[in-house]
């Protein structure tokens, strides 16, 4: 996809990843996932989109989340739902999906932080049509996803750090 990425764990089994274009990268035959096509130079970083793990992939992709590629990144192989058009689900209120090899766990391997993801909270202006999807998904019963009425979609991670509960993706 010509990006490249960092990541935090935060968590056993959860994660943040910074995910940006790589300029170093070969140039690509088709648009990039996270929407990283249409981010512009002088945009302030934000949280796009969150991914969720699945252990039926192709049962759980449609149209609306994208369709189902296998992607690679040096030893690491996995299936991820991805639109054509590099657009984010519902704006990023819907994740992407991600079906790991058996085995693959990108948190295992990551340094250990006293850092923890408490919630993430998604505003959208149609909640009801984001929980429509995340029923659907079987999404819908994690305590960690709250979703309510915004003006436009956003999504904030309340992570719980040494310091206190901070809040990320809020301006």
């Amino acid at each position: 996809m010509g990006t490249h990425n960092l990541l935090l764990a935060l968590g056993t089994t959860t994660y943040l990843e910074v995910i940006s274009v790589d300029p170093q990268a070969a140039p690509i035959a088709r648009a990039r996932w996270f929407g990283l096509d249409h981010v512009q130079p002088d945009s302030s970083p934000r949280l796009a989109a969150w991914v969720a793990s699945t252990s039926d992939i192709a049962g759980a992709a449609t149209p609306e989340i994208g369709e189902v590629e296998t992607m690679r990144r040096d030893l690491h192989t996995w299936q991820m739902a991805v639109r054509s058009d590099g657009a984010l689900p519902l704006g990023g209120a819907a994740p992407l999906l991600i079906q790991r090899t058996p085995g693959a766990d990108p948190v295992a391997a990551l340094p250990k932080h006293d850092l923890r993801l408490e919630r993430l909270l998604i505003r959208h202006p149609d909640p009801t049509r984001v929980l429509a999807l995340l029923h659907r998904l079987q999404l819908h019963e994690r305590p960690a996803v709250a979703v309510e009425l915004g003006s436009a979609c956003s999504l904030v991670a309340e992570i719980q750090t040494p310091s206190g509960l901070r809040r990320l993706g809020e301006a």
